[in-house]
């Protein structure tokens, strides 16, 4: 009987050993055929299968950006309308054009602007016209979308006619005021839009006459 039971513990013991080496070597025969269906080398099939393939990660979409160019030189010319109150009891309303050019240095933000103002018009049957000459700082700001916001102040010469007696139809001349540009398809061209406050000294007195104008640019 002793003979017996160890008998039956070795054959045990061997039937275990054989079924753990039918494992391992099913185990390896399904790693290879792994292997074989994904074209890799054997020795990695393992490793593959242990260790799945993080996610890889998600691609950043690119949004193109709208770049426009910044021109040191800018020329303008359009249609204007001023308001003019020439003195007490007369105010004239007078159509013309207004023509400028502005340079920007280094085609930074700040630039020096020389304009003009030609608006025409009667006055009791009689040739009645007004005119501003003058030059002063400039600054322009990209807005982005294509607008380009700008400021300006410009001193100089105004004239106003008709004559009276006594006093002379020439004096001091300023002008402040803003716009905005509208960047066309084509990047040299914009669309203007601007309003003014037109200062002038007519006739030993001060006038403040507001003043809108639209027009073309032209940037180079």
């Amino acid at each position: 009987m002793k003979y017996a039971g160890v008998l039956f513990m070795c054959m045990l013991f061997f039937s275990s050993a054989l079924t753990a080496q039918e494992l391992s070597a099913n185990s390896s025969t399904a790693a290879q055929d792994t292997a074989i269906a994904l074209n890799l080398p054997p020795a990695f099939a393992s490793a593959t299968l242990a260790t799945p393939a993080p996610d890889a990660p998600a691609a950043t979409p690119q949004v193109p950006v709208s770049v426009i160019p910044r021109y040191a030189f800018q020329l303008y010319a359009g249609y204007t309308f001023v308001r003019l109150y020439a003195y007490p009891g007369l105010e004239a309303n007078r159509n013309g054009f207004d023509i400028s050019a502005s340079y920007f240095p280094h085609s930074g933000l700040f630039g020096m602007e020389g304009a003009l103002t030609a608006a025409y018009g009667s006055l009791n049957n009689e040739k009645s016209d007004f005119a501003f000459a003058g030059g002063g700082p400039r600054f322009r700001w990209d807005a982005g979308r294509g607008l380009e916001l700008w400021a300006h102040g410009l001193v100089g010469w105004s004239n106003f006619l008709p004559q009276i007696a006594g006093f002379s139809q020439d004096g001091l001349g300023y002008e402040l005021g803003a716009g905005v540009d509208v960047n066309a398809h084509l990047q040299h061209f914009a669309f203007r839009v601007e309003g003014d406050m037109v200062g002038t000294r007519l006739y030993d007195r001060s006038q403040y006459s507001p003043k809108f104008s639209v027009g073309i640019v032209y940037k180079f």
